[in-house]
């Protein structure tokens, strides 16, 4: 007898085993106790559809949340590269600023030391 019992469960699947045991218990109890047999769920709950993978939903579950990741973190890059290039347009205009105005406190000094200049002949002749 246990020869055939083993020689059947080498072909199934773990938790195909797992439900045998169980349901040989569900009939256990209703033959010791038919009063509780109300709450014991129903065999068929028990065992799982041989068509359907539970495994796929972890799996789309799964790559869902890399896709979500992946479209987030490119959101983020392309963000920071933005920031990159305004920055290094603020950059030139600065620079472009303070050349110009370098040009201008230039100019500002020639003129200074040409008024300068004027003023010592005027007080020259005045003297």
């Amino acid at each position: 007898m246990n020869h055939s019992q083993d020689s059947g469960s080498r072909g199934m699947p773990e938790d195909r085993k797992l439900y045998i045991v169980d349901s040989i218990n569900d009939l256990n109890k209703l033959n010791l106790c038919p009063a509780g047999s109300q709450h014991l769920f129903p065999l068929q709950e028990k065992i799982p559809d041989v068509g359907t993978n539970s495994g796929n939903g972890s799996h789309s579950l799964f790559f869902m949340g890399l896709i979500i990741v992946l479209i987030v973190s490119l959101a983020l890059v392309s963000f920071v590269i933005f920031l990159i290039v305004q920055t290094g347009n603020k950059m030139d205009d600065m620079s472009r600023r303070l050349t110009a105005e370098g040009k201008d406190i230039d100019d500002l000094k020639k003129i200074n030391s040409m008024i300068v200049k004027r003023l010592n002949q005027l007080d020259a002749k005045q003297n």
